[in-house]
């Protein structure tokens, strides 16, 4: 079957480059029986390129079994989910009055799609394992392995390799199951298909309530392609659906659109290839804006203690006297007996030591020097050091760090 036949047949709108990869894929790989995982966002199409599969290969015409079994296993309670998946016998705990086929016996000869499989508890991790390497399944509370005949599509829309370094998900499964990888592209990816996409579903509205189809303006038509479309086709699909049925206009302007639109770009966001399949992260835009905002609040803290640590390193070259402001709260615990909220004559020493004076001497021993002296006259509390040295808590505890200071 060629690409556009493909295509028609499943409904499948657009050009872009990586989508066509992933049907040339889906189809070179359907008439084997590999593993196949497919990865992408919620929202994406990877129910349809499980049928994809499925009915191009040789088990679709599979008698025994219901052919195409599909399972989200970010559905199942965790504590039902190996019965849903392998059966069980009768008696095999309470309520169980009859023996029950689970989805991989209904799906012998078939194929079983288990979606979200990244949701699966690692202990049917180890079980699901057994039965990929065995093809063997072992109902609840039987004791006797069943031989079975499954080809398994799987799905998730985590980033699968970051959940194998994390622990949460087995690496001995993850290459079970990708012996065969797709990757399906977010719509803000294939910006130049949300126009063919939209006039799709405006269409197949008008069809159907029998009224005119929704047209875009040309303003209209670039806030789509600049939409991140977070849910991806199936939001656009929600919002052409709404937008047909509430509007009585039927030309769609940039200000009629925004009052469906949850989040308006001030400009165009670069796509963001993923390279889950090659170990990567996949990145979304609004978690590069969160990224964004995080570090401009990291250089301003960081302005802010380089401004401190000048002025104090300032006062100590001019060999002037600090004033210490009484701190606004300070836990009496933290504070020794003999400890006093104001500097003792003496402790003015600290402040100008004849190191300071001495202009060979490296700033960063000066800095060393002051941090250490401060500590000492105050026992070791850090806070009240901090505030003698006229400086934040963050950077000493930075400057303790950097200098190796107990």
């Amino acid at each position: 079957m060629d690409i556009q036949t493909l295509k028609q047949r499943y409904d499948i709108i657009g050009n872009d480059p990586r989508l066509m990869l992933a049907l040339n894929k889906a189809i070179q790989v359907a008439p084997t029986d590999l593993s196949i995982l497919i990865t992408g966002e919620s929202g994406v199409g990877k129910d349809v390129f499980s049928r994809i599969i499925h009915e191009n290969s040789l088990r679709k015409h599979v008698r025994q079994g219901r052919g195409l079994i599909s399972v989200n296993c970010g559905a199942i309670p965790e504590g039902t989910i190996e019965s849903e998946l392998f059966g069980h016998v009768k008696g095999a705990f309470t309520g169980a009055d009859k023996n029950r086929k689970g989805y991989f016996e209904e799906a012998d000869g078939g194929t079983i799609f288990l979606d979200e499989i990244g949701e699966l508890p690692l202990a049917m991790q180890v079980k699901l394992l057994r039965v990929l390497e065995n093809g063997e399944i072992m109902p609840v509370g039987s004791s006797t392995a069943q031989k079975i005949n499954v080809r398994v599509v799987a799905a998730t829309n985590i980033d699968i390799v970051e959940a194998v370094r994390n622990g949460r998900f087995r690496e001995d499964l993850y290459y079970r199951l990708n012996q065969i990888s797709i990757y399906l592209p977010p719509l803000r990816e294939r910006k130049d298909d949300v126009p063919l996409l939209f006039r799709k579903f405006a269409s197949d509205v008008a069809e159907k309530y029998h009224m005119p189809p929704i047209v875009l303006t040309d303003d209209a038509k670039r806030m789509m392609m600049d939409y991140p479309w977070y849910g991806n086709v199936r939001e656009l699909k929600n919002i052409t659906e709404q937008i047909s049925v509430v509007e009585t206009e039927r030309t769609i302007t940039s200000a009629i659109l925004q009052n469906y639109l949850s989040y308006i770009p001030t400009e165009r966001m670069p796509a963001i290839v993923d390279n889950t399949a090659a170990g990567g992260n996949n990145i979304s835009d609004r978690e590069l804006l969160l990224k964004a905002l995080s570090m401009g609040q990291m250089i301003s803290e960081m302005r802010q203690e380089i401004n401190d640590l000048r002025q104090m390193v300032g006062r100590m070259a001019q060999g002037a006297p600090m004033q210490v402001e009484q701190p606004s709260v300070v836990s009496p615990s933290y504070l020794p007996a003999t400890t006093h909220n104001a500097i003792h004559p003496e402790e003015e020493e600290f402040l100008t030591p004849e190191i300071i004076e001495d202009e060979s001497v490296a700033l960063e021993d000066r800095e060393r020097v002051a941090i250490a002296r401060a500590l000492e006259r105050r026992h070791g509390n850090r806070k009240l050091a901090a505030a003698d040295l006229h400086i934040s808590e963050r950077t000493l505890y930075r400057k303790l760090k950097e200098y190796s200071i107990e």
